[in-house]
Order: structure tokens, then C-alpha cells, then sequence
């Protein structure tokens, strides 16, 4: 799949779950918020699969399976903590008798975001 295939599938992802949470947003429309979410969680497991196979194709080719999983494992804790992410919020707002703190529904986000500022730091610093 080419470049812009991909951001034309993201692109269009992006666009059915913001029509699916307009209409959760209205009165008029009382959907589950993991319903909602559906489009995301798609694509989430699209860009496992992609991972996998990525993976797969290349441990063809290397003997060294250890190297390969330490330079996919970015790839695989970001998606995984993107599903967590919104599990997370699927579950405070369906849920509110849960009484789930932001402080708690935020953490996979912060565990996210510190990791790519870090790896972003590092990125810079190797390319200095």
C-alpha cells in the first residue's frame, strides 16, 4: 500500500468517527461509547496486523529475531497504549457510576506522550 493510500485510509478513519461521535454527541442518538469508537479500534488492529507482518517478512531475511522485536517494539507499545486510551475514556464516559478519576483515565496518555518526547529527544540527539 502506497503513502497515500495509507493517509487516504487514515483520512477516512478519522472521518467516520467524527460523524459517528457527532451523532452520539446529539440528544437525539443514545449509542454505546465503544460503538463510537469502532472506526479507531479498526485501524488500531490494521496497524497491528501491518506490524506483524512487517516482522514476519523481515525474520526472513535476518537470523537475529531479538534486534528485530527491540526495533518493532515502539511501533507495537504505541498502538497498545492507544487501545488503552480509549478503553479508558469509553469507559468513564459509558460509566459514570465507575467513578473513574481523569487523573486515571489520563495515564496511559501521559505514559504516551512522555515516551514520545523521549523518543523524539533521542532522535534529535542521533541525528546531531
Amino acid at each position: 500500500m502506497t503513502l497515500v493510500h495509507r493517509a487516504l485510509f487514515t483520512w477516512f478513519i478519522v472521518l467516520v468517527f467524527l460523524i459517528l461521535l457527532c451523532l452520539r454527541l446529539e440528544t437525539r442518538t443514545h449509542w454505546n461509547w465503544f460503538v463510537v469508537f469502532i472506526p479507531l479500534w479498526i485501524f488500531d488492529t490494521i496497524l497491528l496486523i501491518y506490524v506483524f507482518i512487517k516482522i514476519v517478512t523481515k525474520w526472513r531475511n535476518l537470523t537475529r529475531l531479538k534486534e528485530l522485536l527491540i526495533q518493532y517494539q515502539s511501533y507495537i507499545a504505541t498502538v497498545l497504549l492507544k487501545i488503552a486510551i480509549q478503553i479508558m475514556i469509553c469507559l468513564k464516559l459509558e460509566y459514570p457510576a465507575l467513578n473513574l478519576s481523569v487523573f486515571s483515565v489520563m495515564i496511559p496518555i501521559w505514559i504516551l506522550l512522555s515516551g514520545t518526547i523521549a523518543d523524539v529527544f533521542m532522535y534529535m540527539i542521533r541525528c546531531k
